[in-house]
């Protein structure tokens, strides 16, 4: 596997890419943050804007809590806009709890452990635009009830080794990166 070199992002710190997809992510992400500043994390779809998101395991790593998203019809893990909020590690645990609706959520770790940018599809007045998304590792018991919210029309504990039956987005299958974490 072939090594990366950190990359320094305004605002959030370093992070190691695990593959090339999250090297060119952190890259083009790193650009965008020194760009725009603090504009970035608002919602200005002219520009696009950060976003921060969650990968919840289980305490054993073996699953990883996924929502049906209702807008984007995809499986995803949680995560949300920032909203001006620089603050990334905070809002992807707001983000985890208030669409998983999980109050037992452990951060594994302040370091980012993934970046991506995606596309969000126009919606209404909203033009198409994009997402940086700045993604943290969290922890909960894969036995206690997810009660979710109105975002979502399921959540569920997939197995590591089975995501591939609901999604083939490198973006999640990233998930199965754990060694280290």
């Amino acid at each position: 596997m072939a090594e990366f070199a950190a990359v320094e992002i305004p605002f959030v710190g370093t992070f190691t890419p695990h593959d090339c997809r999250g090297d060119g992510a952190a890259r083009t992400t790193a650009r965008f943050v020194a760009a725009h500043g603090l504009r970035g994390f608002a919602r200005d779809a002219g520009i696009g804007h950060v976003t921060a998101s969650g990968f919840v395991v289980s305490p054993d790593r073996t699953m990883t809590l996924l929502m049906h998203h209702r807008k984007l019809d995809r499986w995803l893990q949680p995560g949300g806009h920032c909203d001006g909020n620089p603050d990334v590690r905070a809002v992807a645990a707001r983000e985890v709890a208030e669409e998983t609706g999980l109050t037992d959520i452990r951060l594994l770790s302040p370091r980012v452990f993934d970046i991506d940018v995606h596309s969000i599809p126009a919606r209404g007045a909203e033009p198409e635009h994009l997402h940086y998304d700045i993604r943290f590792l969290f922890e909960s018991d894969s036995a206690l009830p997810v009660p979710g919210n109105g975002e979502s029309l399921a959540l569920a504990w997939i197995g590591l080794t089975e995501l591939e039956r609901v999604t083939r987005a490198g973006s999640v299958l990233v998930v199965r990166n754990l060694a280290g974490w």
